[in-house]
């Protein structure tokens, strides 16, 4: 891989825009694959009434999504949250409405929708998923202390790489340098050796050059 000119500061800086905008980009596909992972396995297990109405609530939500009608959308999230909230479709619900609204710009209300799922969803890969978009959105916000407050709590293994990877982003942007590269190492060593995200994480590195 070629290194950067560290020299070049109009590169660096568009380095710094592109991975912002990858950022999320790649974020909202974990978002994707965490809901398909568990989403419709409800309809094999739910058998009980609740359940089954929480079921045909959620089809409906996500033919809502189809619309592009934040309104609807936001509407029909509530309607699986606020009767079902203890069923698998609920953290779903709410997951993927927060994506809706932070491409809205409605970030206080994708926010909250993340922090509903934080504290009310049974699975813990939809947590951890949660807790990353926030601490996302939190950087974007210059929030970086709640930022890195969400990046340290308590989530599953399997996260560690991006978990560290998002941190280093937080540090950089603190102008932590050798906090930042100690988490992007950790990242680079945590993802998978045949995974791409290797390669943006290496760029990062690369982009705050030789320790000193």
């Amino acid at each position: 891989m070629a290194v950067l000119d560290l020299q070049e500061q109009e590169q660096i800086e568009a380095l710094k825009a592109w991975w912002k905008d990858n950022r999320n980009w790649i974020l909202s596909a974990l978002l994707v694959v965490a809901v398909t992972m568990g989403g419709w396995r409800g309809w094999q297990f739910y058998q009980y009434k609740q359940a089954s109405e929480a079921a045909t609530l959620y089809r409906q939500f996500t033919e809502q999504l189809a619309s592009g009608d934040a309104k609807r959308i936001n509407d029909a999230a509530a309607a699986v949250t606020g009767k079902y909230a203890t069923t698998a479709y609920a953290a779903r619900s709410a997951l993927l409405a927060a994506q809706v609204n932070e491409q809205g710009k409605d970030v206080a209300r994708a926010k909250a929708q993340l922090q509903w799922v934080i504290e009310n969803a049974s699975e813990t890969t939809l947590q951890d998923v949660a807790r990353l978009r926030l601490a996302a959105v939190l950087l974007d916000e210059k929030n970086y202390a709640d930022a890195l407050k969400q990046l340290e709590a308590k989530h599953s293994e399997s996260f560690d790489g991006l978990y560290a990877d998002l941190r280093g982003d937080v540090l950089s942007a603190q102008g932590k340098t050798d906090e930042a590269r100690s988490s992007y190492k950790l990242a680079y060593e945590k993802i998978d050796a045949q995974s791409m995200y290797r390669n943006l994480i290496q760029i990062k590195l690369d982009a705050l050059g030789v320790a000193k």
